[in-house]
């Protein structure tokens, strides 16, 4: 028999915009509350002060209450959009600022509508020297309302926060738990290194060269297994021996270009963030084609963002959405860039062919 109780939690978690359908439902009890409140507020009011009908025409209040606060909703809901999701970057200070702004608009239109319709229906409303509580009491609603708005939104992003960084050390000590079962002694691989170098023959010194560049590969890898981040013109160097490495088995099917903005290299970013994203375009985009293909990597900066773009000239991918479910190295790096700076890793088609791999970090 089906649990009731995991489907009604499951309903309630339903989101329609963002939005859960538990959220709403407390959104929707809240104005319901206030609009019991705000009558009862006006009655109680009424019978302490015993002030002349004229200021309290209390006929058809009930009704009439609640749909002022209907009409505070439908105002509500736009506001709340404009602030925490168009402006949702904005420093808390500048929303503030934003508030400022709203906060007349918002009493001053809820009110002319409400009153307007009133009038024209025949409604009951607070008139004379009473309106100024249709002035008072919607700004300390509006007040109130994003208080509870505000809070509610540092909390969850702030539960998100903490979850994040649970899930970064779980990766973090996963990476680092693999890294030791794959890992030989470092020292003992660069001396094996060193040694099959001084038996190769004087004359076979692009051979040399290559060895040199791969033992260099392995100690740029054992050196930032425990840093966070390096310097940009770092990662460039690791990329750029890679490549030469690559170019040395594909001789003239290959072609390189790197184009790194001058200003950009001392950067600190993530290292091996690039290195995934060159292998799967040689692998998957080049090393089949008989005439081969080019590499382009370019980064720049525009405002405080880093942005990376990885394309290849290869025979390109129809069905994009599959990409990130076969090869460990770019599910990997889609996995980093979201947690450590909720970047997305985006693959779009390549002119004339083959495809382009981007994203943008915060520098």
């Amino acid at each position: 028999m089906p649990n009731n109780k995991y489907y009604s939690s499951g309903f309630l978690k339903h989101k329609i915009l963002g939005i859960s359908i538990l959220e709403l439902s407390v959104f929707f009890l809240f104005y319901v509350f206030s609009a019991v409140g705000y009558y009862t507020t006006i009655w109680i009011t009424n019978k302490a002060l015993n002030l002349p009908n004229e200021y309290w025409d209390l006929s058809g209040f009930v009704s009439t209450s609640g749909f002022d606060y209907m009409i505070k909703m439908i105002f509500t809901i736009p506001i709340w959009f404009l602030i925490f999701r168009v402006f949702k970057h904005l420093s808390l200070s500048k929303k503030l600022i934003l508030h400022l702004i709203l906060l007349p608009f918002f009493v001053v239109a809820t009110k002319w509508i409400y009153y307007e319709i009133s009038k024209q229906v025949g409604w009951g409303r607070l008139s004379g020297f009473a309106e100024i509580w249709d002035y008072y009491i919607p700004t300390l609603f509006y007040i109130l309302q994003f208080s509870f708005f505000h809070a509610y939104h540092y909390y969850h992003q702030n539960k998100q926060q903490l979850l994040l960084a649970a899930e970064l050390r779980e990766s973090t000590l996963k990476s680092e738990l693999s890294a030791l079962k794959a890992q030989l002694n470092p020292h003992f691989l660069f001396n094996v290194f060193n040694t099959i170098n001084a038996s190769i023959p004087n004359d076979q010194e692009h051979t040399r060269t290559l060895i040199a560049k791969l033992s260099d590969l392995f100690r740029y890898q054992t050196r930032i297994s425990r840093m966070d981040v390096v310097p940009l013109k770092e990662e460039i160097g690791f990329i750029e021996n890679y490549l030469s490495l690559e170019k040395s088995r594909f001789g003239k099917r290959l072609t390189i270009t790197i184009d790194i903005e001058k200003g950009v290299e001392t950067k600190l970013v993530p290292p091996m963030l690039l290195q995934p994203l060159v292998e799967n375009a040689i692998k998957h985009g080049i090393s089949d084609l008989i005439e081969g293909g080019e590499i382009i990597i370019k980064v720049y900066q525009e405002d405080e963002y880093i942005h990376f773009n990885v394309a290849d000239t290869g025979k390109g991918i129809k069905d994009k959405s599959q990409v990130f479910g076969k090869g460990i190295g770019l599910t990997n790096t889609k996995l980093r860039l979201e947690k450590r700076y909720q970047s997305k890793l985006v693959i779009v088609d390549n002119e004339p062919k083959g495809i382009l791999i981007k994203f943008s970090i915060k520098a």
